[in-house]
């Protein structure tokens, strides 16, 4: 970031957080050091991978993370809380450890994105704004790397400011959509935080202010010729749009102006049909590099479609659907206790027991290993933080759901990377997060290490993400047990 954009957000948590808090503290045991675990249990449209993102602005959260003068007043005028325990609200930081997996990386259901290992005061406090963060990042993301996976070569850019579910959504959703691959946002106030490119054209107003529309294409030439990039559908795109702008771009062309970045926009009408004539008018008259661009509540469904009809469009403005991803309204990461710490240092696995098989979760402090066999993601293995594997030996993995069957994956056939990278450690920042941009690199090189047919938009190939043995075996026992206590 350029600028610092610190806010104060230690009361963006829900009520029950700090009563809980207070309660711990009046029981003196608001010290006692607790596992949460960040995870999803489904991937976003039914598809086949998810993308990790704004872990930096957790970090953020976190490293100003504090009660003021102001917080405790309002705490106190609620009548809900003690004297002594705003008192001990004064001094709150957070002093724990935290790991997750980088932004800009695959990711699937039911591993743990994030990690907090802390006094359960704080580890509890922290649970709504972490997910509110991840929540809304890591689903802009992934819906935007299903927009540029339709649109392939083709750039698409992030124009969903307006259509945005307020500031921090546009702001943050501009951000993620550009780790995930967008090449740029109309999005200013983004550009200046993120340092990410910002692009965008003109309104049909600015065609609507002056006579003529060629004399509005003529005055834009003259303005940005090094961007110049035409509304043509205000008045009739293919009798009166197109045939201005390439009025304009010969007019450019016989002054020694170079043609760099120009060409069309289109949005509205049949953007199929539409870019077909145009790209052959354009072409006919001698400006085959111009770039056809289109708008108008496009989404990946809708890019594969006009791909499907032939479209000739070169670039794409994505907005409303991808900013406030249509068709998947939440991406539904949890926070879960895992363990906690006994009086002998040692961690007690805890499970969370439910009806619904989805529900239960994974017991214990643990990590992820990734599995790699021809550079390709072959499955994620869950497994306890004190196991060890090695590319030295074989390796069993098992199917996630159908447990009896497996597979051996013998040594130097597969290659091995831990996911989970320490962030805090007693309170302090101890990753450095890269730029956007940079996250944007990482991510295109994560999404090339997916199977194609993992990628696909429509059923696609699910990977394997499996339990150690030793890990599965201890939480068929605490299933085992808690039923046992239920009999009893």
């Amino acid at each position: 970031m350029n600028r610092e954009y610190k806010r104060n957000l230690t009361l963006l948590t829900d009520l029950y957080e700090l009563t809980m808090m207070q309660g711990y503290f009046k029981n003196k045991n608001e010290e006692n050091i607790v596992v949460f675990d960040v995870f999803y249990r489904d991937n976003p449209f039914h598809g086949g991978y998810a993308i990790s993102a704004g872990l930096q602005q957790v970090i953020e959260y976190i490293e100003n993370l504090h009660f003021d003068e102001d917080d405790i007043g309002y705490l106190r005028s609620t009548g809900i809380f003690e004297e002594d325990f705003l008192e001990y609200l004064k001094g709150f930081h957070f002093t724990g450890d935290i790991y997750a997996i980088p932004e800009g990386t695959i990711i699937f259901p039911r591993e743990p994105v994030l990690k907090v290992i802390a006094p359960i005061s704080q580890a509890q406090l922290v649970e709504p704004a972490v997910l509110n963060i991840l929540n809304h990042q890591c689903l802009i993301a992934t819906k935007t790397s299903r927009v540029c996976h339709a649109a392939g070569s083709a750039g698409v850019m992030e124009f969903g400011l307006r259509r945005a579910q307020g500031p921090d959504a546009g702001i943050y959703g501009a951000r993620a959509a550009v780790i995930a691959g967008c090449v740029g946002t109309s999005n200013v106030l983004a550009g200046q935080m993120f340092d990410i490119p910002i692009k965008g054209t003109h309104a049909h107003s600015w065609i609507m202010s002056y006579p003529d529309e060629y004399t509005a294409f003529k005055k834009y030439s003259q303005l940005y010729p090094n961007a110049c990039l035409l509304l043509v559908d205000t008045y009739d795109t293919l009798n009166s749009g197109v045939p201005n702008a390439i009025r304009v771009f010969k007019e450019m062309k016989e002054a020694g102006i170079p043609l760099k970045n120009y060409g069309i926009r289109l949005d509205s009408g049949d953007l199929a049909l539409m870019s077909k004539k145009a790209r052959i008018m354009l072409d006919e008259a001698g400006f085959a590099d111009a770039i056809i661009s289109a708008s108008n509540d496009l989404d990946e469904n809708l890019i594969m479609s006009l791909y499907a009809q032939g479209a000739k469009i070169t670039s794409w403005g994505v907005g409303t659907h991808m900013i406030t991803s249509k068709g998947w309204a939440s991406f539904g990461g949890v926070y879960k206790l895992a363990a906690v710490m006994g009086p002998d240092g040692e961690f007690i696995p805890k499970i969370k027991v439910s009806e619904n098989p989805e529900k239960i979760t994974n017991p214990g402090n643990k990590k992820i290993y990734r599995i790699y066999m021809d550079g390709k993601i072959r499955a994620d293995l869950i497994t306890l933080e004190e196991e060890v594997f090695s590319e030295d030996e074989d390796l069993k993995i098992y199917d996630a759901q159908e447990t009896w069957k497996f597979k051996t994956l013998k040594t130097g056939t597969f290659k091995l990377r831990e996911l989970l990278v320490q962030v805090f450690k007693d309170g302090k920042c101890v990753y450095d997060s890269p730029s956007v941009m940079e996250i944007q690199r990482i991510c295109r090189e994560e999404k090339e290490t997916l199977k194609e047919e993992s990628r696909r938009l429509i059923n696609p190939e699910i990977t394997p993400v499996d339990l150690s043995d030793k890990l599965y075996t201890l939480k068929i026992d605490l299933l085992r047990m808690s039923r046992a206590d239920n009999d009893n």
